[in-house]
């Protein structure tokens, strides 16, 4: 879709730059409301849910935008329209954020220079929702919470759709706390599909399975052939308490299992607490979970004495992690943050069987 979107572009550019010689202008538009029906829903987000193709179709209609200001010609409304819709929704997904958050083919990018772009424009976007397009961000001026609660996109628009439902990403002072992988995008690379696996986001995986199933397509893309669907969502932002929950049946088919996922935090006391549930329709039979929290590249851990905490040293901050019932261990990983390469990490991992109808697991994470 990026292909196209690039081609309408030229074809537009050809038509102002020539008098609109064989309706190049006419097609051009045309085309791009057909890009406009097909990949963008009634938000203003596209229907892939990728953050990273909302900052590609922001930066095309602008350009096309100047293009016709440039020329003299007159801005068709729904270029305008789509900006606005656009320009809010990336305010909520970076301007509000202040990096990027690796959720759904996502990876470090060059923004800065994008808003300078935009400042010199005149652009102004602005969005106070705490959610949209399925992500929730709770905020305030020294730690973000982010949280994947939204469904997968459609087959059509999964090629860079991530497994990672109810993962997050805490980010403290301007640094990555917990984090996704990010993502491989070279579709060429092994790494690829690796990094679409739910074991390499900061969520919960039974049985070493993702929560959703891939396919290649004739495109050779991954692409979902089992998806999932999201339920029980809530959001609360007050000024002493947060809280995100949600629930996906990803695990259902297969095991039975719904999971269920609640991350709260306590701005005073700087500690976040959540609770996985485990529902296991399947009473008589042990699964086994993992629960991973995915860590920054130049953070460093160390297990304590006891084996009920490890303690996490983000540059000049310290934090806690504990699990007081579970097993909690440090695994090294594959960090995908920046485009088509890779570092090694670490994650923490809390492993376990169900044994039960209704499982809780419970962890903390605290600054000291």
């Amino acid at each position: 879709m990026e292909n196209k979107m690039i081609g309408c572009a030229a074809i537009i550019l050809t038509g102002l730059a020539y008098q609109d010689e064989k309706n190049y202008l006419s097609n051009g538009l045309n085309l791009l409301r057909k890009i406009i029906k097909s990949s963008i829903d009634n938000q203003g987000f596209p229907k892939s849910r990728s953050i990273n193709q909302l900052n590609f179709y922001l930066k095309y209609f602008i350009i096309i935008r100047e293009w016709f200001k440039e020329s003299q010609n007159l801005v068709p409304e729904y270029i305008d329209e789509n900006i606005y819709y656009l320009g809010s929704n990336y305010a909520f997904i970076w301007k509000n954020v202040g990096q990027d958050i690796l959720f759904n083919g996502n990876y470090v990018s060059n923004n800065n220079e994008f808003d300078q772009y935009l400042k010199r424009f005149g652009y102004k976007f602005k969005n106070e929702n705490k959610e949209l397009a399925g992500y929730a961000v709770l905020k305030n001026k020294k730690i973000t919470l982010a949280m994947d609660i939204g469904p997968n996109p459609i087959k059509n628009h999964s090629k860079d759709y991530q497994s990672g439902a109810l993962s997050f990403e805490i980010i403290s002072n301007g640094k990555k706390l917990i984090s996704n992988s990010g993502y491989y995008s070279d579709k060429k690379n092994k790494l690829n599909k690796l990094s679409k696996s739910t074991a390499l986001q900061s969520t919960l995986t039974i049985e070493d399975y993702s929560s959703c199933s891939f396919k290649k397509n004739k495109d050779a893309d991954y692409i979902v052939s089992k998806g999932l669907k999201i339920t029980k969502k809530n959001i609360i932002l007050e000024d002493n308490y947060w809280k995100i929950s949600s629930a996906h049946d990803g695990y259902f088919q297969k095991f039975g299992i719904i999971h269920q996922r609640e991350i709260e935090f306590y701005p005073e006391q700087l500690k976040f607490i959540g609770l996985d549930k485990i529902l296991n329709k399947n009473i008589n039979k042990n699964i086994k979970f993992d629960i991973r929290f995915h860590l920054d590249p130049n953070s460093k851990v160390m297990k304590t004495q006891d084996n009920k905490s490890i303690l996490i040293e983000l540059e000049d901050q310290g934090w806690k992690f504990s699990c007081n019932n579970y097993d909690i261990n440090i695994d090294n990983g594959l960090y995908f943050g920046n485009k088509n390469s890779y570092k090694e990490n670490q994650n923490i991992f809390i492993s376990g069987m169900t044994d039960k109808k209704d499982h809780t697991i419970k962890w903390e994470i605290a600054k000291l």
